[in-house]
């Protein structure tokens, strides 16, 4: 169903400078599930309302791509219990909200290696959810899972290899024509929740010029109030590239 929720946009927020792509690590499900007295599956649950309400702010506002770090290369160490509710807690979210975001014109892709590790009916649920809803322009929704920063690297720099690219024309161009979606802009910003200070193998060639903004507030506890906040520190800031000011 659409959000039942009205959009309070700021009026701080400066809509002609809204970031163009958001990424954000969704972290800290575990901790709010423990301070509860819960099961820590019980605080991936949780974070669906999160995922939710974030992207229709991101909607709201202009973002025109929103990139969540759903499920790590490393997550696969977790105990066993927890990685199975994952899969299939991912699962099923793709197919209940798939429709939901296609109404919404909300484009839905993946990034992230598709090894033997994820099971097929997952694989099926996210190529149905790409299909469905590859037409659509007002937003791209992108899904890291079974993700890795260096991973994706190591990927394109063995599609170079494959590809039989001569060394000379090996350049940044290159490499980023490989990675797993090249046509969705580097993050101009980068959400980290929980209020731990690190980048844990995000997008690590696409953020080479992204602001960063770290929150304490645990990913169930995330809404689009937060997401607005990180914005204004966004617009706040001066963008160099390592240039100098003016």
């Amino acid at each position: 169903m659409p959000d039942p929720r009205p959009t309070p946009i700021p009026a701080s927020i400066d809509r002609s400078s809204v970031p163009h792509h958001v990424a954000v690590v969704m972290d800290g499900n575990g901790r709010w599930a423990q301070r509860r007295g819960l099961a820590r599956t019980e605080g991936h649950g949780a974070g669906e309302v999160a995922l939710l309400d974030t992207t229709y702010g991101a909607l709201a506002i202009g973002v025109r791509a929103l990139t969540v770090y759903a499920f790590s290369t490393e997550n696969w160490r977790r105990p066993i219990d927890e990685v199975r509710f994952l899969m299939n807690f991912n699962q099923s979210l793709l197919q209940r909200r798939q429709h939901e975001l296609h109404d919404e014109g909300v484009r839905i892709t993946f990034s992230g290696r598709r090894d033997w590790r994820v099971p097929k009916k997952v694989l099926r649920r996210m190529d149905e959810a790409a299909e469905l809803t590859r037409g659509n322009k007002l937003m791209t929704l992108n899904i890291a899972f079974n993700y890795g920063g260096r991973a994706e690297i190591v990927d394109a720099v063995q599609r170079l290899v494959a590809d039989a690219v001569p060394v000379k024309q090996i350049d940044e161009k290159a490499i980023r024509s490989r990675l797993y979606h090249p046509e969705i802009p580097d993050p101009d910003l980068v959400i980290r929740t929980s209020g731990e200070y690190r980048i844990s193998n995000f997008l690590l060639w696409e953020m080479a010029y992204s602001e960063l903004v770290f929150t304490e507030v645990l990913w169930p506890d995330f809404r689009r109030e937060h997401l607005f906040d990180a914005v204004e520190e966004y617009q706040r800031r001066e963008r160099r590239f390592g240039g100098l000011d003016k």
